[in-house]
């Protein structure tokens, strides 16, 4: 039963990491959970390097701020910009800080981004979040001026006391059913100042503006408790996307200009990816040629568990997906290096225990048993300094760039699945195709 799963396994692997351009059916999600639809294709992502893509530069203008705040004013609009660009779809983007003679410029790389003028807006823009309730004017006034022109009355509740924005659909019967919208969760502070404006309010509107520019003007049906709301409207998925971004990520505590903006195309990516192809195909094949000529049929069946490491490698690449750059390639490399490593230890053993006279299960299962323990050892290692690569908690002493992110991320899902092939699959080989011919 349990290799009947593994084949059904291993086809499915086969059939994400086909390219699209092969005529087979390619695996995809599409369903919806509570009014959420879920769509997922199995893509390769590739980064700047290898795609293309924009090449921005900002200057920030700190000048006007004391000396000893900017360089966290600098650090910190670095990391909103950081979060800006994935938000917006950038999974693997790289912004980082440079000084030029006196100015203090951001460099931001966006892999693959189509629509530049939109991201450039997206980054630029301050983003700041208030609420507004109507302002008291005579009768007069209020019948002859828009329901949005009185909505100028400041309520005290702005984007700081928000403590999350994302995107969902509504569901129901209702027009709003399945149209996209926020949803808002404030904070302790938020919740009570929203619950008062919401108290007072009843039958009337609450302007919700970003830069005094009004978004949405929803009308109160009752008294809100809990601290969570929604932002309805006739929204694009782009524009609840786009809007929930910049709620995320705050306003920028300094100004920054755009002052180059350089398109790069994907020829150097085409001939990175070509040489990186044939280098990839020597390098197996020389190392797969000695572990068969070195070992025999235990190098053969290590080849073929190298092959499924690989297509399961590849897969969890689509799957997540991983933006792969140079780095990131190089990363699977190293991780396939480890994992060969691995075989030969688990080899090398059951040959010292086969010299000492044992059969081949005994052998087998002692030596397994022995050399795990190295395996594990040394893995475990080298993921600890893939944790300290990939800096999961921003840690300013740890590197942030999302190079160095790549290769880390790809070496810890090749280090991990490489222990998944030694210990399950490359065993199971063994015990089922070696022992036959023994």
């Amino acid at each position: 039963m349990s290799t009947i799963i593994f084949f059904i396994l291993l086809i499915l692997v086969i059939l994400i990491d086909l390219p699209k351009s092969v005529p087979v059916i390619h695996p995809v999600i599409d369903f919806t959970v509570f009014g959420k639809k879920i769509h997922k294709e199995f893509d390769t992502k590739l980064g700047l390097d290898l795609k293309g893509g924009s090449h921005l530069v900002f200057e920030a203008e700190i000048g006007k701020l004391p000396a000893a705040d900017r360089a966290d004013a600098l650090a910190s609009a670095r990391d909103i910009i950081e979060k800006r660009v994935n938000f917006f779809g950038v999974t693997e983007p790289n912004v980082q800080t440079a000084k030029s003679g006196n100015s203090e410029r951001i460099i931001i790389d966006l892999p693959g981004i189509e629509n530049v003028q939109e991201a450039v807006a997206l980054i630029g823009q301050t983003a700041q979040l208030s609420f507004n309730e109507e302002a008291t004017v005579s009768a007069a006034v209020a019948t002859q001026t828009p329901v949005f022109a009185r909505l100028t009355q400041q309520t005290g509740l702005t984007g700081k006391h928000v403590k999350k924005a994302t995107v969902q659909f509504g569901s129901g019967d209702g027009t709003q059913a399945g149209s996209p919208s926020v949803g808002l969760k404030f904070n302790s502070e938020g919740a009570k100042l929203f619950e008062e404006i919401t108290r007072r309010n009843v039958g009337k509107p609450v302007g919700i503006f970003i830069d005094k520019a009004l978004i949405s003007a929803p009308t109160v049906q009752q008294e809100i408790i809990g601290g969570e709301a929604v932002i309805t409207g006739q929204f694009s998925i782009d524009e609840a996307k786009n809007l929930a971004v910049a709620i995320n990520s705050g306003a920028l505590p300094v100004s920054i200009n755009l002052i180059e903006q350089r398109n790069i195309g994907p020829t150097l990516g085409k001939q990175s990816i070509e040489k990186s192809i044939v280098a990839g195909i020597i390098g197996l094949s020389t190392v797969i040629l000695f572990m068969i000529i070195y070992y025999g049929r235990l190098g053969l069946i290590a080849a073929a568990g190298l092959l499924i490491y690989g297509l399961i490698s590849y897969a969890i690449f689509k799957a997540i997906p991983v933006v792969l750059t140079l780095p990131g390639i190089a990363g699977f490399i190293l991780s396939i290096g480890m994992a060969v490593d691995s075989n030969i230890l688990i080899f090398e053993r059951m040959k010292e225990e086969s010299r000492k006279g044992k059969n081949f299960d005994i052998a087998f299962r002692l030596g397994f048993g022995k050399a795990i323990d190295a395996i594990k050892d040394a893995n475990i290692a080298t993921l600890l300094v893939a944790f300290i690569l990939f800096n999961p908690l921003n840690w300013d002493f740890f590197p942030q760039f999302g190079l160095i992110r790549g290769f880390a991320l790809t070496l810890s899902i090749g280090v991990i699945t490489s222990l998944l092939t030694g210990i399950v699959i490359t065993k199971r080989l063994i015990q089922t195709f070696y022992k036959q011919h023994d």
